[in-house]
């Protein structure tokens, strides 16, 4: 089973006046354990980033889809929640998910998550959009090892205007689920299972 890492890592990068600046960034990948996210990071960007570059930290994030348009590189993180009747009938349990979208701005974003999962049967709520710092994305290549639940949007539901190109979905649990009325008292750093390095 494979889930989504988020994979930071340092090299100096060359900014477009010409002068040069050590970062440290994040990447998301689709990777089996963490031993293979450190191997895929390396293989992905070996071509891409000119010189030596070290992973400096890796997570597995709690994302339960991500969905790809065409016109923007900026991802906005978003989460929704919805009800789901207990067997008993007598209480709701809410359900909480977070997705990825890439947008030019908050309101696009808000718009393809609704257009995203204008297909649910059930009433949702978006509660949250942030920016996300996220550069690129790498899921797994169809001459690798295809996740199951990597899917492409047929085209009759894609409206032309949109630009979307390929959902990509966590086969990870990713719900939480919490009483009516309780608080969250969960960070994203506490969602998350970690691997850092200490030389940052």
């Amino acid at each position: 089973m494979n889930t989504w890492f988020k994979v930071k890592v340092k090299y100096t990068k060359q900014l477009e006046n010409g002068s040069l600046k050590r970062v440290n960034e994040p990447y998301l990948l689709a990777a089996m354990t963490f031993t293979d996210a450190e191997a895929r990071i390396y293989e992905e960007l070996g071509s891409l980033i000119r010189g030596e570059f070290m992973v400096t930290g890796i997570s597995r994030t709690d994302l339960h889809d991500i969905f790809q348009y065409d016109d923007s590189d900026q991802w906005f993180k978003c989460k929704i929640t919805y009800g789901v009747d207990e067997e008993d009938g007598e209480r709701q349990k809410k359900i909480s998910q977070h997705f990825l979208v890439s947008a030019p701005d908050v309101k696009t974003a808000y718009m393809r998550m609704e257009e995203s999962l204008a297909t649910l049967m059930i009433d949702f709520q978006v509660l949250s959009i942030a920016a996300s710092p996220i550069v690129e994305i790498f899921p797994y290549r169809d001459e690798e090892v295809a996740p199951p639940n990597k899917y492409k949007m047929p085209v009759e539901e894609t409206p032309p205007s949109s630009g979307k190109g390929v959902v990509f979905s966590d086969a990870g649990s990713d719900i939480e689920e919490f009483d009516e009325g309780e608080e969250e008292a969960k960070s994203e750093s506490e969602l998350e299972d970690s691997y850092e390095d200490s030389d940052e």
